[in-house]
């Protein structure tokens, strides 16, 4: 296997066009159980440790994409954006926080995440959330491209990025409202989701978002969930008023996460399982964040 180490993110990229298999590696979470099973065994690795500016993120404002928004290197790792970023990435915080150990936290990132394009990545369920205006710069010698992140997972670990190209970073929206993130598991740390749930209220253009893991081939939204809480949210002036939403409404909105999956039964779980823990995630999430919502709406009012 040929180890490959360029210094800068040019080298980098001309790397990987000159030795398109070339897996790139960064915290090796995911990939080094994969080579240490042997479940993949690649004829190169391309090591993307010595380029610092992967590590970097800043804040600022995009063409395509409205108000402020977080551009989080492709290898900022989960401690970090915990650390520094629980205010303007509510969610993508939350859920960083319920990765693996603090070694793996210190290590993993949502550029890894985002490669491996495993549905029981812990970031996907919230980048989901944050809205249709996330975006993952994708980069080759041939230019960037940003992909959108609903358009961005394809499959079963399988992504839309050509063999040429490495994730740069992420581009995504900072919160205009709370958001949340709950997950599943055999155990309370160290343990792949059984199935996990990101959601997000969207105060500023009055839609919600939702993102589903571990619990269909991909991970996914829960588009008719996001719609009939959008649509009850603003016919009964919610938004405005911070009212309850009311049991009913409540009770609906977890049916429609739970009918969005398409689970399967493994060692892990069952699909009826996962459809359960969904229901119970999303009601839960839910109620959080609107409590949160209503919060600061009394303290704005005060």
């Amino acid at each position: 296997m040929e180890f490959l180490r360029p210094a800068t993110w040019d080298e980098a990229l001309a790397a990987k066009a000159e030795n398109p298999s070339a897996l790139p590696i960064s915290g090796g979470t995911d990939v080094m159980v994969e080579l240490n099973f042997d479940r993949h065994r690649p004829g190169a690795l391309l090591d993307l440790n010595r380029i610092t500016e992967l590590t970097e993120w800043e804040s600022g404002t995009y063409e395509g994409q409205d108000g402020e928004v977080i551009r989080l290197g492709a290898a900022v790792p989960y401690a970090r954006i915990t650390k520094e970023l629980s205010g303007p990435l509510q969610g993508l915080s939350i859920a960083g926080n319920t990765v693996g150990s603090p070694q793996i936290r210190n290590r993993g990132s949502v550029g890894g995440n985002l490669g491996g394009a495993s549905p029981a990545g812990d970031a996907h369920p919230a980048l989901l959330a944050a809205g249709k205006d996330v975006f993952v710069e994708a980069e080759s010698v041939r230019g960037t491209r940003l992909i959108a992140i609903d358009d961005f997972y394809v499959g079963v670990k399988r992504n839309s990025l050509q063999p040429d190209e490495l994730i740069r970073a992420v581009r995504i929206p900072v919160a205009d409202g709370p958001q949340q993130f709950s997950k599943i598991g055999t155990r309370n740390a160290m343990v792949i989701a059984v199935c996990a749930f990101g959601f997000a209220l969207h105060p500023k253009n009055g839609t919600v978002g939702t993102g589903i893991g571990s619990a269909a081939p991909t991970p996914r939204r829960a588009p008719e969930a996001e719609q009939f809480l959008a649509d009850e949210l603003a016919e009964r002036g919610l938004w405005q008023s911070g009212g309850l939403i009311g049991p009913a409404a409540v009770q609906r909105f977890g049916e429609l996460v739970s009918a969005a999956a398409s689970p399967i039964d493994d060692v892990r779980g069952s699909a009826a399982y996962r459809r359960h823990a969904l229901a119970v995630m999303a009601r839960r999430t839910l109620t959080w964040t609107w409590n949160e919502y209503t919060q600061s709406l009394r303290s704005a009012a005060a």
